[in-house]
């Protein structure tokens, strides 16, 4: 790591530490943004039966409802980050909450199952210019030292652990009111936060030239939706033509964005954010615990509900743990990676939490939750809070200031396309494990059981795989992280 003098300040003089007085109230509005698009990935996951029934949608539509999500967040995510770097992240960040905001209130409304596919692809659309704008008004706004870890701390335990508190929420609106309010509860939150929003965030945008890469913008959405797509089709089999077709329509596009990208005075997205090594580690990182992490939630979620005999609100509440554990953890955590660096926390992190889900992979049909899994939730968030919390900050260390939309847009992507894969392969694995269910309950319960141990173990070794990326490849020196994110250079 080289420490050169900085240059001048790329920032509107209103965005710098010095006139940044309520940054501890802009964390508060940007983590309130980021937990409604955590949140809106597994909170519809529990309406989904009502809806269903209640609109006259088919098994198919129904999963559309998801993937629709899933596939407009991904695809745009990289072309939002740059609109917020060159129109202004306080701007993009008002118009993706309020966006999200209309959409959500449009599904909440939905009369039809139609109505609703388009509010979910519209929520994506705006979701993807939210999440960067957010993450990039939290690095401009927190330049560096231990702020700045505090900062990211609250951040990472938002995003480890907000899919936890979707469900329980989920839960409990779901069983005292209706499926509608799992969206509709978008909108006050949205009102609060762009209220808040509209005196407090300082505006800052990159300077020189903002001149988009259009064709680099058209590669990389078709081929991030492809991916996705692909992945989401994987579901009904891995051999089918859509889907092997749709992956490797995928993989030549993002292959096309990649020359391009080399080779534009004017990258979308610069190849130097991601081809460091550090950052290069933390964005495989964040694949594999975004796929392992989204892999035990559903069917952990499953167990609870189908062979625990647990309803919608008592589910979430058993979920709950594991999100207690990532908050009570996150803040010893950030205060341990100015001393220890992020290599060592990286590394133990996949291991703890690899171990939760190994002891997962143990429940039986008659088991007890207390003996069986509440232990492993509670390791799953301690190791789920040793990665998050350093992630965020390596993800993000020495990136400038002009580039701090787009590179928050690529986190946010690595963890769209973990979660893509990691619900194809698990529900493939799932599948198989589970075989054909037996006649009677217990058979059937039993099949069920050895279909998420399955998908537990398989889960664990993803996460263990994040270790030795870590080791290797996170070689951020201790003092990163008390110096201004300016000042630093990753080699």
């Amino acid at each position: 790591m080289s420490v050169p003098t900085p240059g001048p300040s790329t920032l509107d003089d209103a965005a710098t530490p010095r006139a940044a007085a309520n940054r501890w109230l802009v964390l508060a509005i940007v983590a309130l943004a980021q937990l409604t698009v955590v949140l809106d990935g597994t909170i519809v996951n529990i309406a989904l039966p009502q809806a269903q029934a209640e609109l006259g949608m088919s098994d198919s539509d129904r999963s559309w409802v998801v993937t629709l999500y899933a596939l407009t967040f991904g695809a745009l995510l990289l072309l939002g980050g740059r609109i917020a770097d060159f129109w202004g992240r306080k701007r993009s960040f008002l118009l993706g909450m309020g966006g999200f905001a209309l959409a959500s209130a449009l599904g909440g409304i939905a009369t039809s199952g139609e109505m609703l596919l388009v509010a979910r692809g519209l929520q994506g659309a705006f979701a993807a210019l939210l999440a960067p704008a957010a993450l990039a008004i939290l690095s401009v706004t927190f330049p560096g030292g231990k702020d700045r870890v505090r900062a990211f701390a609250v951040y990472g335990t938002i995003a480890g652990g907000g899919a936890a508190v979707g469900l329980l929420l989920g839960g409990v609106l779901t069983e005292y009111t209706s499926w509608h309010w799992c969206l509709l509860v978008n909108v006050p939150i949205a009102v609060v936060a762009i209220a808040v929003g509209i005196p407090v965030l300082r505006e800052s945008r990159a300077d020189g030239s903002t001149r988009y890469d259009v064709p680099g913008a058209v590669l990389v959405s078709l081929g991030l939706a492809s991916v996705v797509y692909g992945f989401s089709r994987a579901e009904a089999g891995w051999i089918r033509p859509d889907t092997l077709g749709f992956l490797a329509l995928g993989v030549v596009l993002l292959a096309l964005f990649v020359l391009v990208e080399s080779r534009a005075d004017h990258p979308l997205l610069p190849l130097r954010i991601i081809t460091n090594r550090a950052r290069a580690g933390a964005y495989l990182s964040s694949i594999a615990v975004g796929a392992a992490l989204l892999g035990a939630l559903l069917y952990l979620t499953l167990h609870f509900q189908i062979v625990l005999g647990m309803g919608p609100l008592v589910s979430g509440l058993a979920s709950l743990p594991m999100t207690a554990a990532i908050i009570v953890s996150a803040g010893f955590v950030s205060r341990l990676l100015p001393t220890v660096g992020p290599r060592v926390l990286m590394t133990a992190g996949p291991l703890i939490a690899a171990a939760g889900l190994l002891l997962l992979s143990r429940i039986t049909v008659g088991g007890s939750y207390v003996l069986e899994v509440l232990p492993a939730q509670i390791l799953l968030g301690i190791g789920l809070a040793l990665v998050f919390v350093p992630l965020q900050n390596v993800a993000l260390l020495g990136i400038a200031p002009r580039d701090s939309g787009v590179a928050s847009a690529a986190v946010t992507a690595t963890q769209q396309i973990g979660g893509s894969i990691g619900t194809a392969v698990f529900t493939a694995l799932y599948t198989a494990g589970a075989g054909t269910l037996a006649g009677g309950a217990a058979g059937g319960l039993q099949s069920l059981v050895d279909g998420y141990s399955v998908v537990f173990l398989a889960a664990a070794i993803a996460l263990a795989l994040a270790s030795p990326v870590s080791w290797f490849m996170i070689n951020v020196p201790r003092d990163a992280f008390t110096t201004s994110n300016d000042a630093v250079h990753l080699g």
